[in-house]
C-alpha cells in the first residue's frame, strides 16, 4: 500500500453517542453530520447512529441533506430501512430560494429558517416541517430579537434552536446570557409553535448540564472523539507508509525553502502525506508521528503530497512500513495543538486520497 490508511471505528461513534445520550437526560440526543460527518463519512456515521437509536441529524446545506437522504434510501446493514426513513434531517443553513425549498420538500428535509426572507420563501413554497433558529448573542445565523414578533402564523415549526458561542468555556458569562435570551425569545414564539422542541446545546452545551439541555441536544465533535468531551472514545486512526528512505550528510538541506538542514548524518524518510491530505503546512518542522509508540519527528516543510521525517535511530523501519499520525499515541486534539488550530479543523480536513476502512471494534 502506498497511500495513507484512515480507520474509523463506528463502534466508538455509537459508544460516544450513548455516553452523551446518558448525559442529556430526558432530552433527545441528535447528531451533526455536516462536512461529511466531520470528515468521517456522513452516511456511515449516520447509519451507525441510526442503528444505535439516534433519530435526528443536522447537516449544513440542502445538498448535504439530499445526499444523506439519498444514501439512507439505499442499502445498509447498520440500520433498518424503517430506522433511516424515520430519521429527521435538519438543514442548518436553511433554504436559499424556491429551488432549494422544492428539494427539501421532496426529500422531507427540515430547513432551519434563519431570517424572515427564508421564512417567506418556505411559506410561499408551501413547505412542511421546519425549524426556527434564533440569534441569542452569537451574531451569526438566526432571527434577532426584533424579528421574532414578525414570524407569521401557519408554519409547521418542529424545533426552535439557537447556538452557544462559548460552551467550551463552562465559566464564561455568555453561556447564561445566551440561555436567558433564548428562553425569552422562544417563549415569545410559543403561541405560533406550541409543539416545537427547544434546542440550545451542542457537545459543549450538553456538558454544561441539564439547564442547557431543553428538549434536544445537537452533539457534534464529541461524537467523533474530540474536545471538549474528555470521556470520548477515539474514533479515528491515521497511518501512512514510508515511500523512500535515504541517508544524507551533515549540511544537507531537506524540502522546499531549505527550512531544515542536517546538523549530523541523518536518515530521511519520505511519506505520501501533505497539505492536500489535511496535514497542515503549519506542522512543518514541528509535527510528530509514531513508530510503535516511539516518536519520529517531521523535518522540513509539509508540501502538497509529501512530508519528510528524521528516521535516525529507527533502523528497524523500511520502505512500506506504516507510521501513526493519529491513534493511540496522538489524538486529533494533540495534532491540532501542534498545528495551532482545533480538532474540528483536523477532522474536517481528512483527505479524500486516503484508503478508508470502517470497523466496529468497540462494544
Amino acid at each position: 500500500m502506498i497511500q495513507p490508511l484512515l480507520t474509523i471505528d463506528l463502534g466508538a461513534v455509537a459508544a460516544n453517542w450513548r455516553a452523551l445520550d446518558a448525559l442529556s437526560g430526558s432530552a433527545e440526543t441528535a447528531v451533526a453530520v455536516k462536512a461529511n460527518g466531520y470528515g468521517c463519512g456522513a452516511f456511515e456515521v449516520a447509519s451507525a447512529l441510526a442503528g444505535a437509536g439516534c433519530r435526528s441529524f443536522f447537516v449544513a446545506t440542502v445538498e448535504e441533506g439530499a445526499a444523506l437522504r439519498g444514501a439512507f434510501n439505499g442499502h445498509d446493514h447498520r440500520s433498518s430501512m424503517e430506522e433511516r426513513a424515520a430519521s429527521s434531517i435538519y438543514i442548518l443553513n436553511g433554504v436559499a430560494d424556491r429551488g432549494e425549498s422544492a428539494v427539501a420538500i421532496a426529500l422531507d428535509l427540515r430547513p432551519c429558517l434563519n431570517h424572515l426572507g427564508q421564512i417567506e420563501a418556505w411559506r410561499l413554497s408551501e413547505g412542511g416541517a421546519c425549524a426556527l433558529q434564533l440569534d441569542s448573542g452569537m451574531s451569526r445565523l438566526g432571527l434577532p430579537p426584533a424579528e421574532v414578533a414578525r414570524v407569521p402564523d401557519g408554519l409547521d415549526v418542529r424545533l426552535i434552536m439557537s447556538h452557544l458561542s462559548c460552551a467550551d468555556e463552562p465559566d464564561h458569562h455568555s453561556n447564561e446570557t445566551q440561555r436567558s435570551r433564548f428562553i425569552e425569545n422562544a417563549d415569545a414564539l410559543r403561541d405560533r409553535a406550541p409543539d416545537a422542541q427547544l434546542s440550545l446545546a451542542a457537545t459543549g452545551g450538553t456538558l454544561l448540564g441539564g439547564a442547557y439541555h431543553f428538549d434536544l441536544v445537537r452533539c457534534g465533535v464529541g461524537i467523533y472523539g474530540g474536545h471538549p468531551f474528555a470521556a470520548a472514545q477515539p474514533v479515528v486512526t491515521l497511518e501512512t507508509p514510508i515511500l523512500q528512505i535515504r541517508d544524507i550528510p551533515e549540511g544537507q538541506s531537506v524540502g522546499y525553502g531549505w527550512s531544515w538542514t542536517a546538523d549530523r548524518p541523518v536518515r530521511i524518510g519520505t511519506l505520501p502525506l501533505g497539505y492536500a491530505d489535511g496535514m497542515h503546512r503549519a506542522l512543518s518542522n514541528g509535527a510528530t508521528l509514531y513508530n510503535r509508540g516511539k516518536p519520529v519527528h517531521l523535518v522540513g516543510r509539509v508540501s502538497m503530497d509529501l512530508i519528510t521525517l528524521d528516521l535516525t535511530g529507527h533502523e528497524d523501519l523500511q520502505v512500506g512500513d506504516m507510521l501513526e499520525v493519529l491513534g493511540p499515541h496522538q489524538t486529533v486534539d494533540a495534532l491540532a495543538e501542534a498545528a495551532g488550530t482545533i480538532g474540528y479543523e483536523i477532522l474536517t480536513s481528512l483527505g479524500h486520497r486516503y484508503a478508508r476502512r470502517y470497523t466496529d471494534i468497540t462494544v
